[in-house]
């Protein structure tokens, strides 16, 4: 494989485990607080885990003539990732608080 095709499929990972990521949490706000960590928790923290690996191979992959794709997608997994977190920490400690307990 070649520097650009792994930089292209690794920018696609980024993508995906940060959406992974969100999609988890989101899906916490459709049910009642569990009193351990479920499946979905694991799932969220491996693909937070996952992350470094791949943003790091996807840095050291660049083409820095690109700046402009390899900021979008690694601005778009930030903002994502953040998205993710913001959600996490808003739904265990306001939202469970307010609807389930």
């Amino acid at each position: 494989m070649h520097t650009q095709q792994i930089n292209h499929v690794s920018g696609k990972i980024l993508i995906v485990l940060s959406f992974i990521a969100l999609l988890t949490v989101v899906t916490g706000y459709f049910q009642a607080p569990q009193p351990d960590e479920g499946a979905a928790a694991h799932v969220f923290q491996i693909s937070v885990v996952a992350l470094a690996p791949t943003i790091l191979l996807f840095v050291a992959t660049a083409d820095w003539k690109k700046r402009a794709r390899n900021a979008r997608v690694l601005a778009f997994t930030g903002v994502t990732v953040s998205l993710a977190f913001g959600a996490l920490h808003y739904l265990e400690h306001y939202f469970y608080v307010g609807h389930f307990r």
